[in-house]
């Protein structure tokens, strides 16, 4: 999800309520015992001996919520002593009201121990789980070469780190290069496109000597990959930069994808350049995709975002206004932009349906 800084579990785990696998909120841990607390306090300082007792049953049950099968036990049996102390009051249960609470506290202790396996189980999952797409998507550095990045992800699927789209930066023998990219559908059902286009940039990065080559090595990982699924259908739009030894330029490449924006002298404009084909239909090699070049001085930015971007709407249909937002919002230095532009962007429309992704190459020329 978040690759700001590079500390994507971090984010993962705060992001996650105690309702979704998070640790229970520290109020949730104390509400048993401030119950048991509560209910004697209030019984022994009530001179008409309040009847409360029934409010101790519900004691066990919020233990499950937090504590394991011995603290849950201790709960109930401390329940069940409460229960037969002159001092509290609440001494006079009847039989019926004394094996109701000493059932529910059992019942509690099994369901507690049932609980507490399967968070196990549920933690060793989503341990591997996140090993397994950081690998895939490995966090990404404040600075490659010259150019320092900052990336933002949220996959559309709730819970998983990577989806449909994608970026990486690498440094390589012909410069430093980058790609984002967004591949047909989102959530794991792409993951295992992605990496197949991952692992097809980071190579050729090594050893192609221009971005339409680059194209052309990941056009003919897809081709090759769904060449034996019928109707398989599958493509992906990319962008693709290169910048030179000095940082005072960068060539583009795109095959399908929105361009990227020039944030220059306070400015924000649209890089204009000639979309190829998405990658994956074979045309790539045949019909390379235009470059252009664009020059860059001390304190430009470059802003690439996905079409979970571009094309956001609000509740009434309205797209959000990428261009005029982030010349509005780049004003502000003290948060990174790709924040500034995702809480705009919620801000905007609510819930994002998409997988979003904005990458912003800032080449240091001091």
């Amino acid at each position: 999800m978040r690759t700001v800084g590079g500390r994507w579990s971090r984010q993962y785990r705060d992001e996650r309520s105690w309702l979704r696998g998070a640790p229970p909120p520290r109020w949730v841990r104390v509400l048993p015992v401030a119950l048991l607390v509560g209910v004697i306090a209030a019984t022994a300082a009530s001179r008409n001996y309040l009847d409360l007792g029934f409010l101790l049953g519900a004691i066990p049950p919020l233990a499950v919520l937090s504590y394991g099968p011995a603290a849950t036990a201790l709960l109930g049996a401390m329940v069940i002593v409460v229960l037969h102390i002159p001092a509290t009051h609440l001494n006079r249960p009847g039989n019926t009201d004394l094996l109701t609470i000493i059932f529910v506290a059992v019942l509690s202790v099994f369901v507690s121990y049932v609980r507490s396996h399967r968070d196990a189980q549920l933690i060793t999952e989503r341990t591997v789980a996140e090993v397994v797409q950081r690998a895939v998507a490995p966090p990404l550095p404040e600075r490659v070469g010259r150019i320092r990045c900052t990336g933002l992800y949220r996959a559309a699927q709730h819970g998983t780190l990577v989806g449909g789209d994608f970026f990486d930066v690498r440094d390589g023998p012909y410069g430093v290069r980058a790609v984002m990219g967004d591949v047909q559908g989102h959530g794991l059902s792409a993951v295992a496109t992605v990496v197949s286009l991952l692992g097809a940039f980071r190579e050729a990065v090594l050893d192609q000597p221009d971005l339409e080559s680059v194209a052309a090595r990941m056009d003919r990982r897809l081709t090759v990959d769904s060449a034996g699924v019928r109707h398989a259908e599958l493509f992906a739009t990319a962008m693709l930069l290169e910048f030179s030894g000095d940082a005072r330029s960068v060539r583009i490449v795109a095959c399908g994808h929105p361009p990227p924006l020039l944030l220059h002298d306070g400015r924000v404009r649209e890089v204009g350049i000639e979309s190829g084909t998405p990658l994956g239909l074979g045309l790539v090699g045949i019909d390379p995709p235009k470059e252009v070049t664009v020059a860059l001085s001390p304190g430009d930015r470059l802003f690439l975002a996905s079409d979970g971007v571009w094309e956001a709407r609000d509740d009434s249909g309205d797209f959000y206004q990428l261009p005029e937002r982030l010349a509005e919002l780049a004003r502000d230095r003290s948060t990174a932009l790709t924040k500034l532009v995702w809480w705009d962007l919620v801000r905007h429309c609510g819930t994002i349906r998409d997988d979003t992704t904005m990458l912003v190459l800032a080449p240091d020329l001091r």
